[in-house]
């Protein structure tokens, strides 16, 4: 018996003398120490053997799998070892070979938009505002005259949150309420607010989270003509003097009267397809007269003053820009697709 453990001590040590990488000593672990490997199969042995044998026996064996074990390590770390030094004086810096300049990024195509939209209206005289995405109900609905129970709740389809009264807003609109209480009656109120709003809307020309540009003016003899003249304005200085443009009468609980825009559709320029479902028309935005009840709300006499106001969204307004067919693939983090929009040559974009 002892014969056998110097054997294989020594077998097993010419084995790991002549292996010449890390995974040639994984296999011989494997041969030896494996399941079906010679040290394991003589500790199994040692069950067979006489009573009086076993013990001796079995520490014999026990203490050669220890050895082998301590070899096939040692064994391993210094190949191991080898295989690295080698491998980082391979990978060693060349600072002869000429450097590779690092590619210049680029703003996401809705923020380029959202930039341009902001550049027209602040050249107009709009001032920025901003609210909160977590909204409550009475900013977000009640005080935009959209009583409990009205049908435009289905209609925005809103993701609430556990928190009681609180919904993830719907539009911007409610930064028309917060922008007059903030004025606290002064004259005359001239703001433009951005940022992401949810409903749950998901094709071609919808996503669960979009972005709105909402506007609003109050003043002494704000007319309707006023707001068509802006719209027309903003069209023009966006997507050229020659986009063709129709306003439709519509309903908003809090406009009145209120009225949707279209523009030509980027994709079939007018003759119809499925992203302007057939009728050559694309809507980038609703608007309206401020209603009497959202003036009050706001800290307003409707007798006194008169508004406008509208809502525009960023990702219809970028697919009227850059030609799209589906806005959901702005959402799809697809460098190759984005980087596209790096070659518009249209009007520059900020």
């Amino acid at each position: 018996m002892a014969e056998d453990h110097v054997n294989a001590i020594k077998e097993l040590g010419d084995q790991l003398q002549t292996a010449s990488n890390s995974l040639q000593v994984q296999e011989i672990r494997n041969t030896w120490l494996g399941r079906k490997g010679l040290i394991t199969g003589r500790l199994k042995g040692v069950a067979g053997l006489p009573v009086d044998q076993r013990r001796d026996a079995g520490q014999r064996w026990n203490g050669v799998r220890i050895e082998a074990e301590s070899m096939i390590d040692e064994a391993l770390a210094r190949l191991q070892y080898q295989e690295e030094t080698r491998q980082l004086e391979q990978e060693r810096l060349d600072m002869s070979i000429p450097g590779v300049s690092p590619g210049l990024g680029m703003l996401h195509p809705l923020t380029r938009v959202r930039r341009l939209v902001e550049d027209v209206f602040l050249r107009m005289g709009f001032t920025l505002r901003y609210g909160p995405e977590v909204e409550s109900e009475w900013y977000n609905f009640e005080a935009l005259n959209i009583p409990m129970n009205h049908p435009a709740r289905d209609m925005q389809d809103s993701f609430f949150v556990d928190i009681p009264g609180m919904v993830l807003r719907t539009h911007t609109s409610p930064v028309q309420i917060r922008g007059m209480k903030a004025a606290a009656g002064r004259l005359p109120v001239k703001i433009i607010a951005h940022g992401r709003v949810y409903r749950r809307d998901d094709d071609p020309t919808h996503t669960p989270m979009f972005h709105q540009m909402e506007a609003l003016v109050v003043d002494r003899g704000i007319s309707l003509a006023d707001l068509k003249g802006t719209l027309l304005a903003m069209t023009q200085d966006l997507l050229g003097e020659d986009v063709e443009t129709r306003f439709r009468p519509s309903y908003f609980p809090f406009t009145e009267p209120s009225m949707e825009v279209d523009v030509t559709c980027a994709v079939c320029g007018g003759s119809g397809c499925r992203v302007c479902k057939g009728t050559g028309w694309v809507e980038i935005l609703g608007s309206g007269m401020v209603h009497p009840v959202v003036l009050r709300n706001g800290g307003y006499d409707p007798d006194h003053v008169s508004g406008f106001a509208f809502g525009l969204g960023i990702e219809r307004l970028a697919m009227r820009i850059f030609e799209l067919d589906d806005l959901r693939l702005l959402y799809q983090n697809d460098l190759e697709y984005l980087s596209r929009f790096g070659r518009y040559t249209g009007r520059p974009i900020l």
